[in-house]
């Protein structure tokens, strides 16, 4: 495992899980996973098709029995403590609408009875996160007329009806519009600032780089890394410098210069002017530009990346996220 040395976080751990196993046949869907969530934060679970992001969420959930290892949700053991834990969790997907013909107000409506609530408590609850998830307008629509990004969002409401402590998102916005999927990432944020932890799986790797505070790559059943996405970034090599000199003519000696003060080997892009080179140590930028003004070279644009998370992906599991997939990736009970 390419474990990234960080500071230890304190406070209580949402899930502890120690050497998850689940084999299904001869297929060793999750071989020995390791996973520290911590209260209060958002947890992303990252990993190509197969990788064993669903079953591990299951085995979390109760939903399914590990063949192997061990898990507990705030201290409580998953097997031995189920009924509590399942008190304690809300899994998005596992709310089947009870008639499709039923409004999406009379289905929440269920489920809150369902939990135990009353009937009028029932009611306002429903009405409360059909305003949350923007639902409100289509709230006496029958559910066979919703959309499959409004599913979505009453399936990830219903899930919050007991308002859990640990909410499980697997692939919560595949599928969703851009604007849709927006809307899902606020959400996520407020059901955290409001004293939830969310553990989300997902192939998306702008919406684990916007949402998660740290992250685990799980490829072939394994955790092959886990940090924060600053750490993920840093783990596979340096940020890259990028310069466009104002004239074409300066191109030659800039590119001197660039790889005199950074120490290294620098490249020229098609696009006329500019340079690019590989940079270790942040600090030697501005010896760059003062060498650079020292020189008479102007300098149009200037820009410094970290690595993005579509490379630390292809680094670590060797293999790029085929976005196709995702759709049907969300089905696989063994994703």
């Amino acid at each position: 495992m390419n474990h990234i040395q960080a500071k230890e976080p304190k406070g209580e751990w949402a899930v502890e899980a120690r050497g998850l196993v689940k084999t299904f046949g001869d297929n060793r869907a999750v071989d020995g996973v390791d996973l520290n969530v911590r209260a209060g934060s958002i947890y992303g679970v990252l990993g190509p098709n197969g990788a064993g992001k669903t079953t591990t969420i299951r085995m979390l959930a109760t939903l399914l029995k590990a063949d192997a290892g061990s898990a507990k949700i705030f201290g409580r053991d998953t097997v031995k403590e189920s009924q509590i834990v399942r008190q304690l969790i809300g899994v998005t997907g596992q709310y089947a609408s009870v008639d499709e013909s039923l409004s999406a107000t009379e289905n929440l409506v269920i489920f809150s009875r369902l939990l135990g609530l009353g009937r009028k408590e029932a009611k306002r609850k429903a009405e409360e996160l059909l305003e949350e998830f923007g639902l409100s307008e289509a709230a006496r629509r029958p559910l066979k007329n919703f959309s499959g990004g409004m599913r979505r969002r009453l399936d990830l409401a219903a899930s919050l009806i007991a308002q859990p402590p640990l909410i499980f998102l697997d692939e919560p916005t595949t599928g969703l519009d851009p604007r849709t999927r927006s809307q899902m990432w606020e959400t996520i944020r407020r059901l955290v600032n409001t004293g939830s932890t969310v553990l989300l799986t997902t192939q998306y790797l702008d919406e684990a780089d916007q949402l998660a505070d740290r992250i685990a790559v799980i490829d072939r059943g394994h955790v092959v890394a886990e940090g924060t996405v600053d750490e993920l970034k840093a783990s596979v090599g340096t940020s890259s410098l990028h310069l466009r000199v104002s004239e074409p003519r300066d191109i030659g000696n800039a590119r001197r210069l660039v790889e005199q003060v950074l120490g290294a080997q620098s490249s020229v892009s098609s696009e006329a002017g500019k340079i690019t080179a590989p940079m270790a140590d942040a600090d030697a930028i501005t010896d760059l530009l003062i060498a650079l003004r020292a020189e008479g070279i102007s300098l149009s644009e200037m820009s410094v990346q970290k690595p993005t998370l579509d490379e630390v992906f292809l680094t670590i599991t060797g293999q790029g996220v085929n976005h196709e997939a995702e759709a049907a990736s969300a089905k696989e009970v063994t994703a």
